[in-house]
């Protein structure tokens, strides 16, 4: 996998305020503000950072707890987990593997056929609906 780096400048450049404390500070976004925590159109979620495609809106559940939330990746090999053990919590981070921007994290209380949730900000994604 070929990674995509940016200087702190670029990066802020790129982005807005709020998508750089979330994507690359490791911040959270308040639930149910997100601009895709209830949308259900079909197509595709990009990482904000660098357009990898994540999500797909066919694996989006409404998990109740005012995120985007997934039961898998669309591809496996485009997220990364890391151990988060920030704000006295034991969690599993997600990253995108390519620009190593932070998206949220996952539990394992999810729906089948997975288990897993995906809880990620709005702020790390894109959505890209599909064409008609």
């Amino acid at each position: 996998m070929k990674k995509l780096t940016r200087s702190e400048e670029e990066w802020q450049a790129l982005l807005s305020p709020e998508e750089y404390y979330v994507a690359r500070r490791k911040g959270t976004e308040r639930p149910f503000t997100g601009r895709y925590w209830d949308t259900f159109t079909p197509g595709i979620y990009r990482c904000v950072g660098c357009g990898t495609p994540l999500f797909a809106s066919d694996t989006k559940f409404d998990a109740g707890c005012g995120w985007p939330s997934y039961f898998e990746a669309l591809n496996p090999e485009n997220i990364r987990e890391e151990a988060d053990t920030s704000h006295g919590m034991v969690r599993t981070e997600v990253l995108c593997n390519v620009c190593d921007s932070h998206l949220g994290h996952v539990f394992p209380d999810g729906p089948p056929p997975t288990g897993l949730r995906y809880c990620i900000n709005s702020l790390a994604l894109n959505f890209e609906p599909e064409e008609e």
